[in-house]
């Protein structure tokens, strides 16, 4: 991993939109689309960007607020970025984001076949609090399991 001089996270805005989805329609089958961006950037959900040094969009994450916790909406690395633990950079802004404004948790669904992110996302202390049954597509006739992930990140008060 490179040192954090030669990258930086900052909120995204709609003019990301084109970088998002390049990404986003890359590494998934069932990718956002560009309304679903707009809505959350209009929303006023939490958006962050890591970008290279000359401004290439890495990766990304939307969390959307729900009343003490964060909820990750979407959350992609480039794939030609992938494994040099950008995602792991990413989880922690999150995480830094939540505590720096007393969220007490993230949440979040991955899907049971995608274990590369099911293993980086405990590594970094998610648990599995449930499943969903059939909640991702696979194709037009079928669906996919999502497990449920949060991470406690509140102060412990003493």
């Amino acid at each position: 991993m490179s040192s954090s001089f030669d990258h930086r996270i900052s909120v995204l805005a709609v003019a990301d939109l084109e970088a998002v989805l390049e990404i986003e329609e890359a590494v998934y089958s069932h990718p956002w689309t560009r309304g679903n961006f707009l809505d959350s950037f209009y929303g006023g959900h939490h958006a962050r960007g890591l970008r290279n040094a000359e401004g290439e969009l890495l990766g990304y994450f939307f969390l959307m607020p729900i009343v003490d916790e964060l909820h990750l909406l979407t959350f992609a690395v480039a794939e030609k970025y992938q494994g040099l633990g950008y995602a792991k950079l990413l989880l922690q802004e999150m995480i830094t984001y939540a505590t720096q404004n007393a969220f007490s948790s993230v949440m979040l669904e991955v899907r049971v076949s995608n274990k590369r992110a099911i293993e980086v996302y405990q590594k970094f202390g998610f648990v599995e609090i449930g499943r969903r049954k059939g909640y991702y597509p696979l194709d037009n006739t079928s669906r996919e399991d999502a497990i449920v992930m949060r991470i406690n990140v509140a102060q412990e008060s003493l």
